[in-house]
């Protein structure tokens, strides 16, 4: 019987998922929400009922060159849309939220000039918004603005860490604390390989985020590589986008506020080899140190000088990550939305219309009825004998 009662507590939870503590989150960006732009294929996803997945903009407007980057952008958006699944690129234009850009939008971020386009973390959105700037969301603003829109998973290629010596400058990315206390799960390639991959992975779990790879080991990848040269193991693992769902779900039911961090490795034919990337991101380092490159600036900068000391295999590398990583983060949106219809329709007995809806033409049944009220004028009403006979001697 125990086991029982704690069986109908958990699915009780399960139907009544969308609790206060959600609500009460959102509700500490609310006032911001004048700002949201919903471009018109993310406003009917949202109608409708129909998954959907954030995409972050820094990569147009300060990870690759144009018109590399704007190609990737559109690639990421196809490969998300051949899942069933809406993408909504979040960018900010004239201090505009935009939670979906259009083709032309997200020309206007690619061909931006970097250095007057912000790299726009949490704590940049107020300033960008109140001066009518151009700004690329980072993962950090990605998930908080995810958020507020009620998107619950977005694609990147790799989230900001921990800075190699950061024990000296105190560089680690707001993305980390964002996923510590954004309920918004990351799809990624891992932690980027400029980074400190190790401190990265203990701040997350000093954050509480659970870090997932995604696939058939344990092996933690490294961004442009499968593997980390020191062969990291993630904490725990799902073999495909289902189990991730299920996590997810599990994960919302417990009113558990963390985001989660889905890691899956470069397909193997876009891999490098780590020995070839630490050498040259030690290259890039030394060059950003000689500069005196810092802040908002390191990220770009060693990708850039990667891209150039690799001949260009890096950014190969890294258009197919995001691809991909974009491809499984539409696959768990679609198993999430699916597994809501079900729960919804075993919670109210109800066949799962919604899905339906969204596959037909919807049809109008409707009805006419016509009331008759008959009034009799006398006050008493005779029967006549005969009427009687004939109803009641047969």
């Amino acid at each position: 019987m125990h086991r029982l009662r704690l069986l109908g507590n958990y699915a009780g939870k399960l139907c009544t998922e969308r609790s206060s503590a959600p609500a009460i989150h959102r509700a500490s960006i609310h006032a911001g929400r004048h700002a949201l732009v919903y471009g018109d294929d993310v406003a009917a996803a949202r109608r409708n009922g129909l998954p959907i997945v954030a995409l972050e903009s820094t990569i147009v407007t300060h990870g690759m060159p144009y018109p590399d980057n704007l190609n990737t952008a559109l690639r990421v958006e196809n490969a998300i849309r051949k899942q069933g699944v809406v993408p909504a690129t979040i960018g900010i234009i004239d201090g505009k939220i935009h939670i979906g850009l259009n083709n032309e939008q997200l020309k206007i971020l690619s061909k931006a000039d970097p250095t007057r386009t912000t790299k726009c973390s949490r704590r940049d959105i107020s300033s960008i918004v109140s001066r009518k700037l151009n700004g690329g969301t980072t993962v950090s603003a990605t998930m908080l603005i995810a958020h507020a829109a009620d998107i619950p998973i977005m694609a990147t290629g790799g989230i900001g860490g921990v800075h190699r010596g950061a024990e000296l400058t105190f560089d680690v990315s707001a993305d980390l604390t964002e996923l510590g206390r954004t309920p918004v799960a990351v799809v990624c390639s891992g932690v980027k390989s400029i980074l400190d991959i190790g401190r990265t992975l203990e701040y997350l779990e000093t954050q509480g985020v659970p870090v997932i790879k995604i696939g058939e080991t344990l092996e933690f990848p490294a961004f442009y590589c499968s593997e980390t040269v020191d062969k990291v193991k993630a904490p725990c693992r799902v073999s495909n986008a289902k189990e991730a769902a299920a996590l997810l779900e599990a994960q919302r039911a417990l009113g558990i506020n963390t985001g989660v961090l889905f890691a899956v490795s470069i397909p193997e034919e876009h891999a490098l080899q780590p020995v070839i990337v630490e050498s040259a991101i030690s290259e890039a380092l030394r060059k950003a140190n000689s500069m005196n490159v810092t802040g908002k600036r390191v990220t770009p900068f060693l990708l850039s000088e990667l891209n150039e000391i690799t001949s260009g295999q890096s950014l190969e590398a890294n258009i197919a990550l995001v691809e991909n990583n974009a491809r499984i983060a539409a696959e768990i949106a679609s198993n999430l939305i699916s597994n809501e219809t079900s729960r919804r329709a075993f919670c109210t007995g109800s066949a799962p219309a919604r899905s339906i809806l969204s596959k037909r033409k919807p049809v109008v049944v409707g009805g006419a009825v016509l009331d008759t009220v008959l009034q009799v004028k006398e006050p008493r009403i005779n029967v006549s004998q005969r009427f009687h006979n004939q109803n009641y001697t047969k």
